[in-house]
């Protein structure tokens, strides 16, 4: 019984169950966890917005507006490190504490205590992240990427970062441990491997990865942070170090880190497709073994971020054809949804068109990805606007587009009220024009050669970033549409039929074998 208090599906009637605020701060229940990693991100998502808002008023006119270039860089790094640490992981690990325990049938998370703790070491993290803007010398200007000799010369806002990044990778770290261990332990009877949800798949995945290089990036901040008070010298060439050595183990954490933020949207797209073209998933096996490609393949391909530092031919060639290969598994994924979709009997409820527009979009950016794949490309396209457009084509159309489409598409199971459709697609809409119109034009500048992180431009350039600036505050705006449709589908609303999505082969069980004999919605008994 001890332990069955520990999950919450004990029942004693002398327990004593917090209410109010205090319910959400001690709870262990991994469907309260999942909601306040949701709401942690969109409130993240906001802050970094409003920062990215503030960039490209600057950048709405040639000359200096508005900022003077060094706070300007000071935001570009801070949204950055927002959308990347505060906003798109946080949220797919909200996905993962509701969804994976209902998708194997299991009780709750493995480790419910921990599981509390994980999301609640990422406020303050969030709050020191911030807090660095309004230290002496405010927040850092190093880019998002940290980069040495920069690092090592920043303000105090700088150790600001470095901590929040600390405790932000002990959250990760602690939340893989539990999504692996309930993944592989606490499956429902009869639930094989090769019979979890895609979405269950990616997130296993993930979290290896997580767990492997989010120890990296402790050790690259822990020397930056060492060279600046200890008088150590990883990265200063007069004593012997080097800084391009801060980008190697930097980037070994930063390119599975950007896998780390798309395969989880993978298996959200891989649950929604199926669904609505009420067909099982096609080849299923196929899903599973490119997203395990992809992670290892993500773990050989860091230095094609570093293709202008000097690196010799060889080095370049093997960083050129490694980064072309992840395109194959990639392809892969994208052929399977369509097969999926193919002769379906369609229907194009707003995570369909979230996912649709994912596929399509997402394709777009992994594209710009191939084309900066090409050692000599990339020497010219390096640190330009191309660059910007292609991550954020990859990282919203992709990270973000998925993350809407999964919420739209299990709100009315996790609330048990339908959203409004009509003002969902209203959304989708708004949201799929405005970041086309933000970031397409954003290739041009790049490849006519605007470079990046810059408060000016040449006149050239004026009416590209116009446009962008028009696009992305239209993006900003469309997202306050999107709070409004789901709180009000908290609040009330229709109420969601049994089955939500009628006609859906299964709906959870998108693979062609029967459901487990118990989803443990409703808790067992414990005797």
């Amino acid at each position: 019984m001890e332990a069955a208090h520990g999950h919450g599906y004990g029942h004693d009637e002398h327990a004593h169950h917090p209410s109010g605020l205090m319910r959400w701060v001690t709870t262990t229940n991994h469907k309260d966890i999942g909601t306040l990693y949701l709401w942690f991100s969109f409130s993240m998502f906001i802050v970094g917005g409003i920062l990215a808002l503030m960039l490209r008023a600057e950048l709405f006119q040639p000359g200096l507006q508005l900022w003077e270039p060094h706070f300007f860089n000071q935001l570009t790094t801070m949204h950055g490190l927002i959308m990347v640490f505060g906003a798109i992981m946080p949220a797919f690990v909200g996905f993962a504490n509701w969804q994976v325990p209902l998708m194997i049938g299991a009780p709750d998370m493995a480790f419910a205590r921990m599981n509390n703790w994980s999301f609640w070491l990422l406020p303050p993290a969030a709050i020191l992240l911030v807090t660095s803007f309004f230290v002496p010398g405010g927040a850092t200007a190093a880019g998002w990427t940290l980069y040495a000799p920069l690092s090592t010369q920043m303000g105090p806002g700088m150790d600001l970062a470095i901590f929040a990044l600390h405790i932000m990778g002990a959250s990760s770290i602690m939340g893989s441990i539990n999504i692996i261990t309930t993944i592989l332990n606490m499956r429902a009877p009869g639930m094989t491997l090769m019979k979890m949800p895609l979405f269950v798949w990616t997130w296993l995945i993930t979290a290896y990865l997580l767990i492997a290089v989010m120890p990296v990036l402790a050790g690259a901040v822990t020397m930056v942070l060492t060279d600046r008070h200890f008088g150590t010298t990883f990265f200063n060439a007069a004593g012997g170090g080097d800084p391009v050595m801060f980008q190697h183990i930097f980037w070994f954490f930063g390119h599975p880190e950007v896998y780390i933020m798309i395969l989880p949207a993978f298996g959200i797209v891989s649950q929604i497709v199926p669904a609505f073209a009420r067909k099982p998933l096609f080849g299923y096996s196929s899903m599973v073994y490119a997203t395990s490609s992809i992670a290892i393949l993500s773990f050989i391909v860091w230095a094609h971020h570093m293709f202008t530092v000097g690196m010799p031919a060889a080095s370049q060639l093997f960083f050129m054809y490694a980064t072309m290969l992840i395109a194959v598994p990639t392809g892969v994924k994208v052929f399977n949804w369509i097969a999926t979709m193919w002769k379906g009997s369609m229907t194009f409820e707003t995570p369909m068109l979230f996912a649709c527009g994912f596929i399509f979009v997402f394709s777009m950016g992994g594209f710009t990805g191939l084309v900066l794949a090409i050692t000599p490309i990339d020497i010219q396209l390096q640190d330009t606007y191309y660059v910007v457009a292609h991550f954020h084509y990859v990282l919203v159309a992709g990270s973000l587009f998925a993350i809407f489409g999964g919420v739209y598409y299990w709100l009315p199971k996790w609330t048990g009220h339908m959203y409004n459709e009509t003002l969902g697609k209203v959304h989708f809409w708004l949201t799929m024009i405005f970041f086309n119109v933000t970031f397409f034009p954003m290739h041009f500048s790049g490849l006519a050669g605007m470079p990046r992180r810059v408060p000016d431009y040449a006149l050239q350039f004026a009416d590209f970033n116009m446009l962008s600036t028009i696009g992305a505050f239209g993006f900003g705006l469309s997202q306050m549409l999107f709070l409004y449709v789901v709180v009000t589908c908290i609040r009330g609303g229709a109420k969601a039929p049994d089955k939500v999505w009628e006609g859906a082969q299964g709906l959870e069980w998108t693979v062609p074998s029967p459901a487990p004999y118990h989803t443990f919605e409703i808790p067992p008994v414990v005797k």
